[in-house]
């Protein structure tokens, strides 16, 4: 899509289409009346400008989004081929092991047991023993701090997302 078709939009579908960027209602209708785009940078820098005033609710339904990894076999399939999955968000350097496979998976269970959300990080390039190391180190936070945290990287992701999209 390029950015003139997206300026071009009508609200509603405009709002659809920037809700697979990220799901939170008040960055949808913060994107959608900050149209139009100048360029690329004009898009990211009002993506950025709209972070500071989202609440948790806010980050909560945009990690809400986000699919859970519920079992090793969709974690097998997540980190079976790096080939497969070069071009995707969650993509691996390496093939991995059973026993980080079952870590990711417990760690994951784990996280979402004592955060009340998934566990969110900008995978891209990062191999599954990376993920899992990463999210052995943010257990130990707090809410708030995960909050922080995860939102971080939702806009990281979101940002990815805005290239993929434009």
């Amino acid at each position: 899509m390029s950015l003139e078709s997206l300026n071009a939009m009508s609200a509603t579908e405009a709002a659809e289409v920037l809700r697979t960027c990220c799901a939170a209602d008040r960055w949808v209708e913060g994107m959608v009346a900050a149209r139009p785009f100048a360029d690329r940078d004009d898009l990211h820098s009002k993506a950025e400008a709209l972070w500071p005033a989202m609440t948790e609710r806010d980050w909560l339904a945009a990690f809400d989004a986000h699919p859970k990894i519920g079992d090793v076999k969709s974690l097998k399939a997540k980190y079976a081929n790096t080939h497969a999955l070069a071009s995707g968000e969650q993509s691996s350097t390496a093939v991995a092991s059973d026993d980080v496979l079952h870590r990711l998976k417990d760690g994951n269970d784990a996280y979402h047991e004592k955060f009340g959300f998934i566990f969110i990080v900008c995978a891209t390039g990062k191999s599954a023993d990376e993920m899992l190391a990463l999210l052995e180190a943010r257990l130990p936070n707090t809410r708030e701090q995960e909050i922080e945290n995860a939102g971080r990287e939702q806009a990281k992701i979101t940002h990815l997302r805005l290239d993929k999209l434009v």
